[in-house]
């Protein structure tokens, strides 16, 4: 199931006060770049994630935030380097962009 134009329109919407936004499809989801860094990926199922490199990864998880990972057909995980945006900042573009700001900065 790809996104839709309105969950794509709402991901740009909460990250506009970075500034000028690209993106790209990919596996039914969307990656958003700024300045063409990747810092975000809308999933196919609507959720968004923040990429985290260095001390950022010890911020995400010290805020609890829920890490990315999917199992191996062995049954072992594998953790991907992108946290999935807090509740709290998926309808509050300050907090959504003051967190991509963060780990922007990380990139």
């Amino acid at each position: 199931m790809a996104v839709s134009a309105e969950e794509i329109d709402h991901a740009l919407d909460l990250f506009a006060g970075l500034g000028p936004l690209t993106t790209r499809k990919m596996f039914g989801g969307l990656s958003i770049y700024c300045e063409g860094t990747i810092f975000a990926i809308l999933m196919s199922d609507g959720r968004l994630l923040l990429k985290g490199q260095g001390a950022m990864q010890d911020r995400f998880d010290a805020m609890e935030f829920e890490r990315w990972d999917y199992k191996r057909k062995d049954g072992s995980a594998t953790y991907m380097p992108y946290w999935f945006l807090p509740d709290s900042a998926q309808d509050d573009a300050d907090e959504a962009t003051a967190l991509a700001r963060e780990a922007l900065n990380h990139l």
